[in-house]
């Protein structure tokens, strides 16, 4: 006799279907960070820091940790999982498939993560610091990550009439900006390596791959298998949330959707957000703490790569490979769709505060300076992409309703067109 599939109680379903969309997230992520900064500034932030603080876990293999630790080496290792099922299906059966088409996008990511480093480096440099060894510059890789939670969140606040390839784009641009990530943590933000324990973490991630690949769903197989290798992981140095993306490329793609649809909820809906209360968490000290805060050099790095750096990065990296090469942009997407999108991807978040903790130390001067400029920079970079978004928004549902669709928005300060036919602009 067949077997029944298994189900969740339907009063889950419900709540589960809710936690996979990309607006719940980005507001769960909102939320979180809003509660952290009240707790951390309010006459009780003596309870939140000792809370961040609690160290709770097994001393052996560096596994007694803060719960702020626990939130940014465990859980998000969670998100990176998904990140690496995401990454192998667009390298398999996705966008990044094909070169011809991901190579716009592709070169974006890398642009938007080359301009925003270069512009923290001379920020620092320029602001006293002597050498390639000062402190400073240890935040060099903090603007250069797209939250994809975030971004995706106001994209789909904003867009009832954008074109579909707008989604894509953005989507291929955060993919291969989490890649790049993931690298930069590994080569520059892993320390002490231990080669024992790296080679210990193969035994389970091997088993987990022969299971995923027979077919195997059965999460009391598969999860001490997972937890086991981020557990070596973690013990050899390299950054545990490495973990996650190696578990997450084992996945064959035919199990990819299966363990996403699963596993996105409780990232959504509380990893993420658990990471984002212990890590956004700062004591600000008013308007004049604030004030100090935004003055520091890392601070000024950051929000300006995060808000000029990203958008110049993407958008000129785009637009001098559609122009130099024979790839090109996609015909639904003029060249404002480009530069509303450019300034999107200085959304950077979750990865971005990850990244502050491992370059300056939880809690330090410059790690709370950092977190500042993140929320800063993020938040205007959401703003001003919001405006020019919400018009293209506009223009594409007179379009689609059949009022005058004359599209304006090919210019980019007069200069810019994109290359349509007479019909499309219309």
């Amino acid at each position: 006799m067949a077997r029944r599939p298994r189900t969740t109680s339907p009063a889950a379903n419900p709540v589960l279907a809710i936690l996979r969309t990309e607006t719940v997230g980005g507001a769960l992520l909102l939320a979180a960070t809003v509660l952290a900064l009240a707790w951390a500034n309010s006459p009780f932030a003596g309870a939140y820091f000792a809370l961040r603080e609690l160290k709770l876990g097994y001393a052996p293999w560096h596994l007694e940790l803060s719960l702020g630790n626990w939130a940014a080496d465990g859980l998000l290792a969670i998100f990176f999982f998904l990140a690496g099922l995401e990454l192998k299906r667009e390298f398999v059966a996705g966008e990044l498939r094909n070169p011809a088409k991901a190579i716009v996008p592709v070169a974006a990511a890398a642009g938007g993560v080359a301009l925003p480093a270069l512009i923290y480096v001379f920020v620092n440099l320029g602001a006293g610091n002597s050498g390639i060894g000062a402190p400073t510059l240890q935040g060099w890789a903090i603007p250069t990550a797209t939250d994809i939670a975030f971004a995706l969140a106001v994209l789909a606040v904003i867009n009832t009439h954008l074109p579909a390839a707008l989604r894509v784009f953005l989507l291929t641009l955060a993919v291969v900006d989490d890649l790049i990530a993931i690298g930069i943590i590994a080569f520059f933000y892993s320390h002490g390596l231990e080669p024992v324990m790296l080679l210990a973490a193969v035994v389970p991630l091997g088993l987990f791959t022969l299971l995923v690949r027979k077919q195997v769903r059965s999460w009391y197989l598969l999860l001490p298998l997972a937890a086991t290798t981020w557990a070596f992981v973690h013990a050899s140095g390299i950054h545990a949330t490495v973990a996650g993306v190696l578990l997450g490329f084992a996945v064959p793609v035919s199990l990819a959707q299966t363990f996403e649809h699963r596993i996105r909820p409780f990232s959504s809906g509380f990893a993420v957000p658990v990471f984002a209360f212990f890590s956004a968490g700062v004591s600000l000290g008013g308007v004049p703490g604030l004030g100090a805060a935004l003055a520091d050099p890392v601070a000024i790095g950051i929000v300006v790569a995060l808000v000029a750096g990203k958008a110049v990065g993407v958008f000129g990296t785009t637009f001098l490979v559609a122009k130099t090469t024979h790839a090109r942009l996609d015909d639904d997407l003029a060249w404002v769709d480009v530069a509303g999108l450019s300034l999107l991807a200085g959304v950077g978040f979750t990865v971005s505060l990850l990244i502050a903790e491992l370059g300056f130390g939880t809690g330090s001067p410059h790690d709370d300076h950092a977190k500042v400029a993140i929320l800063t920079g993020s938040l205007i970079a959401a703003l001003l992409a919001a405006v020019v978004l919400k018009s293209r928004n506009r223009h594409y549902r007179r379009v689609a309703h059949g009022e005058n669709g004359y599209d304006d928005g090919g210019e980019v300060g007069g200069v810019f067109r994109a290359e349509i036919t007479p019909s499309e602009g219309e």
